[in-house]
C-alpha cells in the first residue's frame, strides 16, 4: 500500500516484549482508525524461539486487555532494515545489536521504544525470568504509553 509506514518491534527472543509492543501498536492504530497508514511486525535478535508463540504470560496479559495476537517468533533479517521505516528496540542492548546488524545505508530509523514514554521509563525490562505476570503488565503499560506518544508525534 502506498504511503504505509512500517514499524518493527525487536527484543531478544520475540516472545515477551516485542510481540506485546506489536499487538499494542496494532490495537491503537485500529482504535484510531489509521490502520491504512501503519503496518507492524516484531522480531528477535536471537533465533532461540523462532516459530514459537509468545510466552503464555505475554498472551495472558494481552488477553486481559482484550487484544488479540496470533504471531509467532522470528529472527530479524538484513532485509528488514530496508523493509521497515522504524525499528524499535526495547533496551540498550537491543539497540546496540540492531545498529551492529544494520546494513550500510539502510532506511530504517533504529529507535528505543521507551524514549517515547511520557513517564520517562526508557528501558522496557525483560520480564522473561520473572515469576508471575507483574513484569508483563508493566511491559504492556510501557508499550501503551510509548506507542501512543510515538503515533501522536508521527501522524
Amino acid at each position: 500500500m502506498p504511503g504505509v509506514q512500517k514499524v518493527l518491534f525487536v527484543c531478544l527472543g520475540n516472545i515477551c516484549r516485542s510481540p506485546i509492543a506489536e499487538a499494542v501498536f496494532t490495537h491503537i492504530v485500529k482504535e484510531r482508525g489509521i490502520q491504512n497508514k501503519w503496518e507492524a511486525d516484531s522480531a528477535a535478535i536471537g533465533g532461540w524461539h523462532v516459530g514459537n508463540r509468545p510466552d503464555h504470560r505475554a498472551r495472558e496479559t494481552l488477553k486481559n486487555h482484550s487484544i488479540e495476537y496470533n504471531g509467532r517468533a522470528r529472527q530479524i533479517e538484513s532485509d528488514d532494515f530496508n523493509e521497515f521505516d522504524y525499528i524499535f528496540g526495547m533496551d540498550e542492548n537491543n539497540i546496540s545489536n540492531l545498529k551492529e546488524e544494520a546494513p550500510r545505508n539502510s532506511k530504517a530509523k533504529i529507535l528505543l521504544l521507551g524514549d517515547f514514554d511520557p513517564e520517562g521509563d526508557r528501558i522496557i525490562r525483560d520480564p522473561y525470568y520473572d515469576t508471575g505476570s507483574a513484569g508483563f503488565e508493566k511491559c504492556y503499560q510501557q508499550c501503551v504509553r510509548s506507542c501512543k506518544a510515538f503515533l501522536d508525534n508521527h501522524n
